[in-house]
């Protein structure tokens, strides 16, 4: 239905098009994923400046019509999160997180608590930009709790507290994204090894809010990972990058 539409948003990518506009999607804590154009935003005058840049916090006008994208007619920074963009490893945990709600949340169901759950994750990113001393574990560790939040919004938690195949509450050793889920020695078959420390940390950040996400080993913190990958190939058909990259 054409009209205005006001709304809070998260830049979670800006194409350039044609000679001066944008493609942005953006993620909006009502209307879930959405595409607009940014007319004329790459000119030197543009009224818009560098606000609908990747990452932005906005209070957004679209006007929407008959096509696919609406149309920017107003922005307004809610927060652009500054030390983040001045530090690459931050940068680059920001872009990952924002590709991983734009592939998990791709359609305009409304998803508010995936649109706050981004905003604290960036926020966060943001907080800790320039810090010394964290070690590849401890800027891990967060991607992964943020990741695993974001498969509990989208109905697709792991079960963690016992076997997903049999219901087995001991000797639960590896993880089946098949099953869904940790499995016990008699149904390890087709699953890969998920040490205690993994499952505690899964378990964990699940429970806690992502400001508070518990620590863990690089070793565990890599099969956390492959659950989360696994999960997602398996009952999503969705592939993401990697939750760190090189830089971390």
């Amino acid at each position: 239905m054409a009209g205005l539409l006001k709304t809070e948003a998260v830049v979670l990518r800006s194409i350039r098009y044609g000679e001066a506009d944008r493609i942005l999607h953006l993620y909006t804590p009502h209307r879930g994923r959405v595409g607009a154009i940014a007319k004329g935003v790459r000119r030197a005058r543009s009224r818009f400046g560098g606000r609908l840049e990747p990452f932005f916090r906005l209070r957004i006008e679209l006007h929407e019509g008959r096509g696919e994208l609406m149309t920017v007619t107003g922005a307004h920074t809610l927060d652009g999160y500054p030390r983040l963009r001045a530090d690459a490893r931050a940068l680059d945990a920001a872009a990952r997180a924002c590709d991983a709600v734009g592939r998990l949340f791709e359609t305009s169901e409304p998803h508010p608590a995936v649109f706050n759950l981004l905003c604290r994750a960036l926020c966060l990113l943001d907080e800790q930009a320039g810090a010394r001393g964290r070690g590849s574990a401890r800027a891990r560790a967060p991607a992964l709790a943020f990741r695993l939040k974001l498969l509990l919004a989208a109905g697709l938690a792991p079960q963690l507290d016992g076997c997903a195949s049999c219901g087995e509450r001991e000797h639960l050793l590896g993880f089946s994204g098949a099953a869904g889920g940790v499995v016990c020695a008699a149904c390890e078959a087709g699953s890969f090894p998920l040490s205690e420390e993994a499952r505690v940390f899964m378990t964990g950040a699940l429970a806690r809010p992502l400001t508070e996400a518990p620590g863990a080993a690089d070793a565990a913190l890599g099969q956390v990972d492959r659950a989360i990958s696994t999960t997602l190939e398996h009952h999503a058909h969705v592939r993401l990058m990697p939750a760190m990259g090189p830089l971390g």
